[in-house]
């Protein structure tokens, strides 16, 4: 998988640069978003790891289907380095060098795309930890100052657009592993998300996870 990633890489700019020549505009105005030009470069660069339609077969690898647009442009955006010259605040070899290769009009292209296409979401597996999880997600913890996710990704997990992202259906693996790096600060966009994910447990993100995994 790691090598299918480099060899997209290596056609990433093919891809972007000849869809950029292909637009009659001038490179610094970014116009509204191509969702025809943001699929060719999903199909040539995203689709091996995250799906042509943007519903990843790999649990460790999010869906991206459905996902509002402004939120996964701005995690590419989080992907580039900064410009005060600190790392990028997403910390991901394969996606950083995918995301510098990017302007900003392809950007929003491949967002739109995927933000149009069909969810197919994933299941829960473990219902030890659904009731759990459920509990966690609509009610938060009082006792450890962890508010309800629900009160910013909405109680369906559909998310608010431009502000939070969509969880439902997500893979449980995927979600999870994102909570532990917000705790372990190796993901470092969202201040909130690295304070709350501070407060859990190992066993209260797995059930979390779990539980969004199957939301509808």
């Amino acid at each position: 998988m790691l090598q299918q990633a480099f060899l997209s890489l290596g056609l990433v700019f093919a891809i972007i640069s000849g869809a950029a020549m292909a637009q009659d505009k001038p490179a610094a105005k970014v116009a509204k978003p191509d969702v025809a030009a943001g699929q060719q470069i999903a199909a040539g660069v995203c689709a091996g790891c995250h799906g042509a339609d943007g519903n990843s077969q790999i649990p460790t690898n999010p869906k991206l289907a459905a996902q509002h647009a402004a939120y996964l442009g701005k995690q590419l955006h989080n992907f580039k380095p900064r410009a005060d010259g600190k790392p990028p605040e997403r910390n991901n070899a394969i996606m950083q060098g995918f995301a510098a290769a990017l302007d900003e009009q392809q950007i929003r292209d491949v967002a739109a795309y995927y933000a149009a296409q069909k969810l197919k979401p994933s299941a829960a597996k473990d219902q030890s930890l659904v009731e759990l999880g459920q509990k966690i997600y609509r009610g938060g913890i009082a006792d450890k100052a962890v508010p309800a996710c629900a009160g910013c990704h909405s109680p369906n997990g559909a998310g608010i657009p431009d502000q939070y992202p969509r969880l439902q259906g997500q893979y449980a693996e995927y979600t999870e592993s994102q909570l532990v790096a917000f705790r372990a600060g190796t993901r470092a966009n969202s201040g909130q998300m690295m304070t709350i994910s501070a407060r859990l447990s190992d066993k209260e993100m797995k059930a979390v996870a779990d539980y969004i995994a199957g939301m509808r």
